[in-house]
């Protein structure tokens, strides 16, 4: 194959639209690294070996991931798991690089992947390609005005957070829900229970803003507390679960700007999903070990709803990464 041109048909579309990226001066081709995203079949990983070889041997360093659940024996799986995880790839590479240096070309593959690469490429500002068969040469998808709404996720955080891990059942998030969050889920059937898991676009819409909020958080988190208070357990008998819950509150009191947090709930034959949320003006944590459920009240120092929706965005992050 590397006899030939680049831009012969016979090298496959992946080949021809990388080629005529260099051709057109997209992308340095002297630091390029590229970055295969393949199906979880064997046709997927007989390709992706393929055109790691081709173009290691004309210099690039190259590298690749197989999706998991990416194949079309199951076009349910393929739909929820499959996309979803693309997406997942795709944002962490991405995001791990940094947006100015990156592209995606979205040329070869099932042709739902398309859609995720556009959609993605709008939401982190990456410039996507595409070359078709039929086309002489490669053409980017043109910027279009999509707004996503940050306000909606940092106030929904622990919901995402949640499930980007697993699926969550709706009657557990039933009391808070947003009706503005019905197209970035999907629901599922286990058991005679409703469950909710993250769509394709919920997953993009998750990726998009966790790598955002990240990098602005010292600008939109409020100021450290000068004063804190130690946390305080209500009069209940906490039985063995009085020292998980104080070391729980404890590391949550550590965080700089929270001033004090306190019990105000508890039920030792509740389990429930842990999760920081607003209720009201109010910064309520649900700390739970699987049997029992605590809830408790967090002061910080925010003084505007932005703020508020930012400490709870980084209180669900703190919760799921320990950062």
């Amino acid at each position: 194959m590397r006899q030939l041109d680049g831009q012969d048909r016979l090298c496959g579309a992946e080949i021809n639209s990388i080629t005529n990226l260099v051709q057109r001066g997209y992308f340095d081709s002297n630091n390029a690294r590229i970055v295969f995203c393949h199906s979880m079949t064997e046709d997927g990983r007989n390709v992706a070996l393929i055109l790691m070889e081709y173009f290691s041997l004309s210099g690039y360093e190259t590298e690749s991931y197989e999706i998991q659940d990416l194949h079309d024996a199951d076009p349910g799986l393929f739909r929820t798991r499959g996309l979803r995880n693309l997406a997942k790839t795709i944002s962490r590479v991405i995001l791990e690089r940094g947006t100015d240096y990156c592209a995606i070309n979205a040329t070869g593959g099932y042709k739902a992947q398309i859609a995720i690469a556009v959609l993605l490429g709008q939401a982190l500002g990456v410039p996507v390609f595409y070359k078709h068969e039929k086309f002489n040469e490669i053409i980017a998808f043109p910027p279009m005005p999509v707004a996503l709404d940050l306000s909606l996720w940092m106030r929904n955080s622990g919901l995402f957070f949640l499930l980007d891990r697993e699926t969550v059942c709706e009657k557990d998030v039933a009391e808070h829900w947003d009706e503005r969050l019905e197209a970035l889920v999907e629901r599922v059937e286990i058991d005679g229970s409703n469950y909710l898991e993250l769509s394709p676009i919920g997953q993009i819409f998750h990726e998009t803003f966790r790598g955002r909020y990240w990098s602005d958080r010292d600008r939109v988190l409020p100021p450290p507390a000068l004063e804190k208070r130690k946390p305080h357990l209500g009069d209940h008998d906490w039985g063995n679960a009085r020292e998980p819950i104080l070391a729980f509150m404890n590391a949550v009191n550590k965080i700089p700007y929270v001033r004090h947090c306190r019990t105000h709930y508890w039920n030792p034959d509740l389990p429930s999903p842990n999760i920081f949320r607003l209720k009201g003006e109010e910064i309520e944590g649900v700390f739970s070990n699987g049997t029992w459920t605590v809830k408790i009240k967090v002061e910080t120092t925010a003084v505007t709803p932005g703020q508020r929706e930012a400490c709870v965005a980084d209180l669900n992050n703190w919760l799921t990464t320990g950062k």
